[in-house]
């Protein structure tokens, strides 16, 4: 999933952004076959019953695109803009997102922009040949809010309390969507035209504004003892994937050592963590993890080893194809200083066990964008206490 580093409304990050979702890894009984999650006929499940004041809007792409990933890559990252036609005040309150081409499709994140930024985005788009425009790391433009998700196994998910993501008059929407060309092995991939159901409110109901928090993590992972190769050297690494992405790639990789890791030489090692403090008072309702192919487990801490402390998210055995939002049983109140705190464990030994990635050459992982990189992603649907989000 892409992260630009930045990206928390109440949390201290890497970069100056405002706020923004995830993306996938195995199991380890996942590591000795495809996933599930891609490549079949995506059916998605019943919609719940429309609750007061809502309303289905459905919505896809403008027109079929084909990716083709650039650099001599295997993943592409292609936004493109679509209009809800809202005129009035709207929340919304869940969505839906349905591939269409999912032997390609590896998730995709749907960003929030005013009428101003649609406006840019839509000269990027013009601007651009072929549909929509590259985005790697971004939706490419500023400020744009992340308000959903979908990744296999993130369906919607709808929350009990009275919140949902402010919709202004005039608001439009970036699909973001991760292409994943890895397991084409170079041949036709055909084109997608994915699509999108929201859940609006009618706006005549205030509701709690949420806003998706992330909390990322380095990853600093090393071959193995009995693997070889030109870019098991870090450096080397690293260069391989500015050139895959571009120099913003770079600039997360360093980014994230010097924040979390207090800008010392970075350590390899299996296991990450990174802590951040709140800026302000906050009310956690859902989290969600991501990781990519070799993820093996992810858990969100609130002030560990503190007072207070509490586990937000545990899953101890990563699965690529099930990256669901996940309610909290109760909403949980932040304070402002309180620590949060992600932590990722990576295991390059599932390399040789995945055939997506066998014949890949060895390599020391980094945060990127592409399915043979890596991300540790924490996920947080909040909302700020009233007066914290100017």
């Amino acid at each position: 999933m892409a992260i630009a580093l930045a990206t928390v409304l109440l949390i201290a990050s890497c970069s100056g952004q405002r706020h923004p979702v995830a993306s996938n890894a195995p199991s380890a009984a996942a590591g000795t076959g495809a996933h599930g999650g891609h490549g079949k006929p995506f059916t998605p499940p019943a919609a719940a019953p429309l609750r007061t004041s809502e309303r289905f809007v459905n919505l896809r792409l403008p027109q079929p695109y084909t990716p083709s990933a650039p650099s001599g890559g295997t993943d592409e990252y292609r936004c493109f803009l679509v209009d809800p036609g809202l005129t009035g005040k709207a929340f919304l309150t869940g969505s839906q997102f349905l591939p269409q081409n999912t032997g390609i499709v590896h998730h995709a994140i749907i960003f929030r922009v005013d009428p101003g930024q649609a406006q840019a985005a839509g000269k990027l788009d013009a601007s651009t040949p072929g549909e929509g425009w590259t985005c790697f790391g971004d939706a490419g433009v500023e400020d744009g809010d992340w308000v959903g998700h979908w990744a296999p196994g993130a369906d919607e998910t709808l929350l009990a309390q009275k919140v949902g993501y402010p919709m202004p008059a005039g608001s439009k929407l970036i699909i973001q969507v991760h292409y994943n060309l890895l397991a084409a092995e170079g041949k036709p991939v055909g084109s997608d035209q994915s699509g999108l159901r929201l859940r609006l409110t009618d706006g005549r109901t205030d509701l709690a504004p949420l806003i998706t928090a992330r909390l990322a993590a380095p990853v600093e992972l090393p071959c193995t003892a009995e693997e070889s190769g030109p870019l098991c050297d870090r450096e080397a690494a690293v260069r391989d994937v500015v050139h895959r992405f571009g120099d913003q790639a770079g600039s997360s990789v360093t980014g994230l050592n010097g924040f979390c890791n207090d800008g010392k030489p970075p350590v390899a090692a299996s296991t990450q963590h990174c802590e951040q403090k709140t800026e302000g008072p906050a009310t956690v309702y859902a989290v969600a993890g991501h990781m990519h192919l070799l993820g093996r487990s992810i858990k969100v801490e609130l002030n560990p080893g503190g007072p207070g402390a509490r586990t937000l998210l545990d899953i101890p055995a990563y699965d690529f194809d099930e990256q669901a939002i996940r309610p909290l049983p109760e909403p949980v109140a932040v304070k402002a200083g309180d620590t949060l705190r992600v932590t990722c464990t990576h295991d390059a030994g599932l390399r040789r066990m995945l055939p997506a990635m066998r014949d890949l050459p060895p390599r020391y992982v980094v945060w990127g964008e592409g399915t043979s990189d890596e991300m540790c992603l924490g996920l947080l649907m909040l909302s700020p206490a009233a007066g914290a989000a100017g």
